[in-house]
Parts: structure tokens; C-alpha cells; sequence
């Protein structure tokens, strides 16, 4: 499944207010222990993303809610942390990603084959998947989440 992670990764976005002045990123040494952060000089909302950069464990796009926290490891880091303004139309793309995904990189899908048809008789003829043989179609092969997902590309993450 695609996260929030590998989506803004592959449109280089992490939706940061201050694109300028770089007021979201908050650098330093920072401490993960029971799921949360040792005390802070900011503040992550709740139900707000936020990204961790230099991590060894914990590197990535996290919501800060009880459930979306649970999956943090306890480390002390240096790093950042960048507080991110997600588009609620952004979390809608990333849900419809999902089910595609779900639906189409299953191992029993056509989009999953090598080969969608295969004839031996005295002649032997193929047709490709959709993959041309490379294993599989990506979202990003689908044009409507494309084109979606297109209006939030950045030609760099900073």
C-alpha cells in the first residue's frame, strides 16, 4: 500500500506553510519513548502530519493521533521534524491511491501478469499485461490519479 511517505516522496512535497523561511522545520536532538516525543519547543497538533528526517528507526510521514503513533520506535536522534499542512483533497488522493492499489497490485491481478493471454496451437501467440513484462502497473500508470496527484508535484522537496 502507498502512504503519505511515498507519495510525497515521488511528488516532492511535504506541504510545508513556509516554503520560504523554512518555519516548519524544527532541527535538533530529539527523544521517541512510549510512542511520543520527549518534550518539545513546538507544538504538532493533534490530528496534524508531520515528517522525521535523520531518523535510524522512525524516518517518514507520521499523523499525530494516538493510532498513527503507535508504529514509533524509541530512539534518540538528530534530525528534523517537519510540521506539514496536508490538504484534506491530498488525504482523498492518498485513500483513492490505496484502493487502487488494493484492488490492482493484488498478486492475482491482470495488472500483476507478465502475460495476459498465452495460445499454443501449432502457433504460439501472447499477449503483454499491462506491465510490458516489467511485473506490474503502478498508480502512477493510472492517469486520473496522475493527473491528481500532478497538482502537487514540486520540482524539490525544499
Amino acid at each position: 500500500m502507498a502512504d503519505l511517505t511515498e507519495i510525497c516522496a515521488v511528488l516532492k512535497n511535504y506541504f510545508l506553510k513556509d516554503y520560504i523561511n523554512y518555519s516548519d522545520i524544527h532541527r535538533g536532538n530529539f527523544t521517541i519513548s512510549g510512542h511520543t516525543f520527549a518534550p518539545l519547543d513546538f507544538t504538532i497538533k493533534e490530528g496534524q502530519y508531520f515528517r522525521i528526517k535523520g531518523s535510524d528507526l522512525n524516518d517518514g510521514v507520521w499523523l499525530n493521533t494516538t493510532d498513527g503513533l503507535k508504529d514509533l520506535r524509541d530512539e534518540s536522534f538528530e534530525g528534523e521534524i517537519w510540521l506539514m499542512a496536508v490538504p484534506r483533497s491530498f488525504e482523498q488522493l492518498a485513500n483513492d491511491i490505496n484502493a487502487w492499489r488494493a484492488k490492482n497490485e493484488a498478486v492475482d491481478s491482470a495488472n500483476m501478469r507478465v502475460f495476459q493471454s498465452e495460445t499454443v496451437q501449432g502457433v504460439y501467440t501472447y499477449t503483454k499485461g499491462n506491465s510490458g513484462g516489467s511485473g506490474g502497473m503502478s498508480w502512477l500508470d493510472n492517469r486520473a490519479l496522475k493527473s491528481r496527484a500532478l497538482a502537487y508535484r514540486r520540482m524539490s522537496e525544499l
